[in-house]
């Protein structure tokens, strides 16, 4: 708690007001247009999407660090299921953040000793709920404007809904959200190749989330077996199965850079929970949003009552929103 009160306090003293920045002729002419994109964001989220900006994302800091924390996931061995931690306030999380890589690779190791697959990853931005007013920062500053909209859309939506202990809920809730703002933004500005770019990479996550979620589920079949032996061998065969099978995906978007670290760098359970955590519950969603033909307060209220349900229950009326 001690370094997660320091990092938040260096945010703090870094800040400066996006307003002073406009004119300050000394920031460069990029970083300006982007902070401008940022403001038009924040403004459609509030009118169109009927979320709470007030305040938030009106100053910029610059950590002069890549990411502002870092996530350590854990899992056991032979296992789909993700270690969790309980916080005050957010509950039950599956992953420990930290504001220096040095903290989350001692955690990583520590936890490695136990025996369990470990992922540690960066963190571009993160919300604090409402607690206090969220900056702009340098660790997502460079995205293209539909990735800098999207974030701020994402990161605004925890703020309109949070349930302590479901990850996989605020996280799914936030990026179907995130998807839909974005499309109508894109929609309004009248930009058809920006509009057919989004599809093109929405499509190429749910493809990805999809081969994520197929090769969990054959995990899940191989770690039923007894002898550990055979556990072992049934995990590395569905792993190399699994980046054989994103390399054929590459092929087919045309885009071989597209998860390229999934096939550069070591997959474990730890690291495939990442992507359930975010995608397994989207297209429920966005099919609940299609029932509120996209009146996004309607959808909120709907989501709200969902959120009252027993975590398992909200699982199942999501997952039975799916058209297969």
């Amino acid at each position: 708690y001690g370094q997660a009160a320091r990092g938040q306090m260096q945010i703090f003293t870094r800040q400066k007001p996006i307003n002073d920045l406009l004119v300050d002729p000394t920031i460069p002419d990029d970083l300006k247009r982007r902070l401008k994109v940022i403001e038009e964001a924040r403004a459609f989220a509030q009118s169109r999407l009927k979320l709470k900006a007030s305040g938030h994302y009106t100053s910029y800091a610059d950590l002069e660090r890549p990411y502002v924390v870092w996530n350590v996931f854990a899992a056991p061995r032979h296992s789909i299921e993700a270690e969790s931690w309980w916080y005050p306030i957010v509950g039950s999380q599956t992953y420990r953040g930290y504001f220096s890589k040095k903290g989350a690779t001692n955690c990583a190791v520590e936890l490695r000793e136990e025996g369990l697959d470990v992922f540690v990853g960066g963190v571009e931005a993160y919300s604090t709920l409402g607690w206090f007013r969220d900056p702009v920062l340098n660790t997502w500053i460079d995205r293209d404007d539909p990735r800098l909209a999207a974030l701020v859309f994402h990161e605004l939506t925890h703020q309109r809904l949070y349930i302590a202990g479901d990850t996989s809920f605020n996280e799914a809730f936030a990026t179907a959200v995130e998807r839909a703002g974005v499309r109508l933004w894109l929609e309004e500005k009248g930009d058809e190749e920006a509009i057919k770019a989004w599809d093109a990479l929405q499509q190429q996550r749910d493809d990805f989330a999809n081969l994520v979620k197929t090769t969990r589920a054959a995990l899940k079949t191989a770690y039923a077996v007894d002898d550990v032996a055979e556990k072992e061998s049934g995990k590395q065969q569905i792993i190399e199965e699994f980046q054989s099978k994103l390399t054929g995906l590459q092929s087919d978007w045309g885009n071989t850079n597209s998860y390229r670290s999934w096939i550069t760098y070591p997959v474990n359970n730890a690291r495939l929970n990442t992507v359930s955590t975010y995608y397994d519950l989207v297209p429920g969603f966005l099919a609940l949003l299609e029932q509120h033909q996209g009146d996004f307060e309607s959808f909120y209220e709907a989501v709200k009552k969902l959120s009252r349900k027993k975590k398992n229950e909200r699982r199942t009326v999501l997952e039975g929103l799916v058209k297969y």
